[in-house]
């Protein structure tokens, strides 16, 4: 098994492809999601249906924040 000192050695790089390496080997199937998370998912889902909320696209949002500087 690898020690917390090994992976305080390597890289960034590295570390983050450990994790990714990690988060990938989850049977995402298992992990379920808290009542909180849900209960907002359905809410914005809701709003969504009803036409109260609008969206803005990625392309828009980095032209506002080159635009800013």
């Amino acid at each position: 098994m690898i020690q917390m000192q090994e992976i305080l050695e390597m890289s960034v790089a590295e570390r983050i492809l450990m994790i990714e390496k990690i988060w990938d080997s989850i049977d995402h199937n298992t992990i379920s999601t808290p009542d909180s998370h849900q209960q907002e998912l359905d809410k914005r889902l809701d709003r969504y249906a009803k036409g109260e909320t609008s969206f803005v696209s990625w392309e828009d949002i980095k032209g506002e924040l080159n635009a800013a500087k």
